[in-house]
């Protein structure tokens, strides 16, 4: 199979390849090409095409299945009947605690692709208790007001600014914080 090539590269040479240079290899070949740009856009473009997966850390783990997610919601889109009966962008993620295991700036990358994923116009809710992600959605549901048992109730709802200010929201007084963080750091880098 060695003796094969594609684009004068063997399987060999593409299972050696950075799978941000396998992105660009097959850029011609939406199919392979896109779920190879999700990975990238998530930060593991520099792992490459042939590293077994129990090498991987947590991190890179939790990316490499929140990408298989992303890209099942693109191939289902992809049939030909359902293409025609939705709108572009209108799959619903659910993503439960995506930054367990993930380091701040992998926190930002993921963010991004959150990001992107509402812009293309599609559903993106997220349970997470990471603060940083918290201040970034659009509308947050604040239950409580304790875990378990003692939780499940409706404590604060609204923009992460209109919760922040909500007095009985446990969740509030870090929020604030955080938002507080976000805007010193936006006015310096103005």
């Amino acid at each position: 199979t060695l003796e094969v090539l594609y684009n004068e590269k063997s399987i060999g040479d593409v299972m050696e390849m950075t799978i941000e240079e396998a992105a660009q290899f097959f850029s011609a070949h939406p199919k392979i090409a896109r779920p190879l740009s999700l990975l990238v856009d998530t930060g593991l473009g520099y792992l490459k095409l042939g590293q077994p997966s129990p090498t991987l850390s947590g991190g890179e783990a939790q990316r490499l299945k929140l990408v298989t997610q992303l890209k099942r919601g693109v191939s289902r889109a992809a049939d030909e009947q359902i293409r025609k009966m939705r709108k572009p962008g209108s799959t619903l993620y659910l993503l439960e605690e995506p930054t367990i295991g993930l380091h701040m700036a992998d926190i930002e990358l993921l963010l991004k692709v959150l990001h992107r994923l509402v812009d293309e116009g599609n559903t993106v809710i997220v349970i997470e208790h990471n603060l940083s992600v918290i201040a970034e959605a659009d509308y947050i549901v604040d239950l409580g007001p304790e875990a378990g048992d003692a939780g499940g109730e409706l404590v604060a709802c609204g923009t992460p600014e209109q919760v922040a200010k909500n007095r009985v929201s446990r969740t509030a007084p870090f929020l604030r914080k955080v938002l507080n963080t976000s805007r010193a750091k936006t006015a310096m880098s103005s």
